[in-house]
């Protein structure tokens, strides 16, 4: 069967990064500048052919109306000639014209598919930092209407600089060969017109940067409002959104006018110019022709071609204010581009097979890169293989700080964690992430089916037997078997289609299956009911055998029959033990074990009372 997808065409866009942005942009011509010169090559056909056109016609007035021989022998095979000639130019300039369109199209769509392919890919590799500072909203303008803009400069803006700075050459040429005195007269306000196209596009190119970034915030707050529809419609806060979108929205207008005004000023004053050249050059020749120094057939070429000599100097004018547009998003690209990659096959340590899951935390402290005080602080323990250690502690207290520092999420910033005996941060973060097994607190679900989402991230072609096996184990089985697709059911954007609870399980299970040497369950029966969690806590005790697990949770019903429990606070481990050690110690644990067992107490006496 053949293929719907082209052939990716890799480009690295690094290397588009300067400070002249022309010169970024001609970087990344790079593979197609033959194509877009062959552009241009047909162009100037094209060009050379409407000029040709208008001698040709000055030839036919001299011949018919003026005393000049017909250069065929005969009146009648000269007109057929003249008619021939026009003809032909015409077909010339027509596909010529067309070739430098397409060739223009193809490597303007070219250029920026695979623009999109480097920018998607690159977002990907980027810093858990970085994402945690970019609005999403953000990068999806850029990634969207700015890489538009970068395919219309391609496509429109710089090919049409080529087809105005060919047709001035072409035509100045042929007019200078009619009269010396009407080419130097016809361009007199060019240099106007430069000048203001320049003035103006300091100008717009501020206003469009601004225009810009607040089409970036609007985009922010359409996506976070429609990432949170459930939240605003179960709190009535319609009426609030919209009044915070309205105010973006109004910013917006504000500045999108001021562009468009900007705009609006520019034609009106170049038409003015262009139109008083033009009508000056029509006078000026007319009186050449009442005086000889022109032949009567000179004059409707030269009217003509001085048409196609002003009339695209004012569009260059046009193109110059909108390739600011151009420039500027592509800046706005390169913000993103020169952003550091996160290396993930970078290591010291040499990876053969799969760790054995001893690790040693010794006096390790977090601080982000953009904050002041330790997330975490003086951190120590040892889990041998196959243990599970618990974290408990309340929301804040660093609990899911501390497990996101195993696959190298964050970098800890001071002490060691030792991995199998070597120092985490020497091992390559794909191999240790290959290694490592996360449920988030939050799962998130694909718009896919089922099994893609059971499936996802594991590498290879699964049989039915395997996925079922794992979700079994995270009790997702039989609710998936009561849909009416089973396991081919689509799950709804974000995993609507799923009750919170399903989700996890599906989360569970999605983990289970990659097979992992060390697991970390973030909180992950957070959303299910006690029953749930039971079941899933007893088919994850079989498989949690010979894989160090960690378990993040709020409950000591979850917690109790780890091999380790460490109580967080502040960022700091308050206590350390086994459930029974704990429990005996005054201190934060035995006061949530008395809370949350005194509310059980109460509740089942509650039930049994009804």
């Amino acid at each position: 069967m053949a293929t719907t997808t082209a052939p990716s065409t890799y480009f690295d866009f690094r290397q588009a990064l300067t400070k002249k942005k022309l010169a970024g942009m001609l970087r990344m011509m790079t593979g197609y500048r033959t194509a877009y010169a062959a552009a241009n090559l047909a162009l100037a056909v094209s060009a050379l052919s409407k000029t040709l056109t208008y001698l040709l016609l000055r030839n036919f007035a001299d011949t018919v109306v003026g005393n000049t021989e017909p250069f065929a022998g005969t009146l009648a095979r000269t007109l057929i000639l003249i008619a021939l000639g026009f003809v032909g130019l015409s077909l010339f300039e027509g596909g010529f014209a067309y070739i430098s369109s397409r060739l223009a199209s193809y490597s303007a769509e070219s250029i920026t598919r695979r623009l999109r392919n480097f920018l998607f890919d690159h977002i990907q590799r980027l810093t858990f930092a970085y994402h945690s500072k970019t609005p999403t909203g953000d990068l999806i303008e850029r990634v969207t209407s700015d890489v538009d803009s970068v395919r219309n400069f391609f496509n429109d803006q710089a090919i049409g600089v080529g087809r105005i700075v060919l047709l001035f050459i072409i035509n100045f040429i042929a007019i200078w060969s009619l009269s010396w005195k009407l080419a130097l007269a016809s361009v007199a306000v060019i240099p106007v017109i430069i000048g203001v196209s320049v003035w103006f596009f300091k100008r717009v190119t501020k206003a469009y940067e601004k225009y810009q970034e607040q089409e970036a915030k609007l985009s922010t707050t359409l996506q976070e409002n429609l990432t949170g529809v459930r939240v605003v419609k179960a709190f009535a806060r319609q009426g609030y959104e919209m009044d915070k979108f309205e105010k973006d929205n109004w910013e917006k207008y504000k500045r999108g006018r001021k562009l468009l005004t900007m705009h609006s000023l520019f034609w009106p004053l170049s038409d003015l110019l262009c139109g008083f050249q033009m009508l000056a050059g029509f006078i000026y020749a007319g009186v050449l022709a009442i005086n000889g120094e022109i032949t009567i057939g000179t004059y409707p070429a030269y009217v003509g071609l001085v048409v196609w000599l002003i009339w695209p100097m004012r569009n260059l004018g046009r193109i110059i204010v909108n390739t600011s547009t151009g420039l500027v998003s592509y800046e706005r690209l390169m913000e993103i581009v020169k952003q550091e990659r996160e290396p993930l096959t970078t290591g010291a340590v040499q990876t053969n097979g799969p760790v054995r899951g001893e690790i040693s935390f010794d006096k390790v402290s977090f601080q982000y890169s953009d904050g002041n005080a330790d997330v975490l602080k003086d951190i120590s323990f040892r889990v041998q293989p196959g243990q599970s250690v618990a974290l408990l502690g309340s929301t804040g207290s660093g609990k899911t700080t501390l497990v996101n520092l195993l696959p190298r999420f964050h970098e800890y910033t001071d002490g060691h964690i030792l991995l199998d005996g070597e120092e985490l941060n020497q091992y390559p973060r794909e191999y240790l992430r290959k290694q490592i097994g996360i449920v988030e607190q939050e799962p998130f679900l694909f718009s896919r089916s089922i099994r893609d989402n059971i499936t996802y991230g594991v590498g290879r072609d699964v049989p039915q037997e395997e996925i079922e096996k794992a979700a079994r184990a995270a009790a997702i089985h039989d609710v998936v078997l009561s849909f009416p697709d089973g396991y081919n059911t689509l799950v709804g954007e974000k995993g609507v289609t799923l009750s919170g609870g399903q989700k996890q399980r599906v989360a569970v299970a999605r983990t289970l299956l990659k097979n992992p040497r060390i697991l970390i369950l973030d909180d992950s029966t957070s959303s299910v009911d006690t029953e749930t969690e039971a079941e899933i806590r007893s088919a994850l005790n079989g498989l949690m055998e010979n894989r160090t697990t960690f378990i993040i949770a709020h409950r000591i019903q979850s917690v109790m029959n780890a091999d380790l429990i460490l109580v967080m606070d502040k960022g700091e481990i308050v206590q350390m033990g086994k459930h029974k050690e704990l429990v005996a110690q005054d201190g934060m644990y035995r006061k949530i074990y008395e809370i949350q067992t005194r509310i059980d107490e109460e509740l089942e006496t509650e039930i049994a009372s009804v």
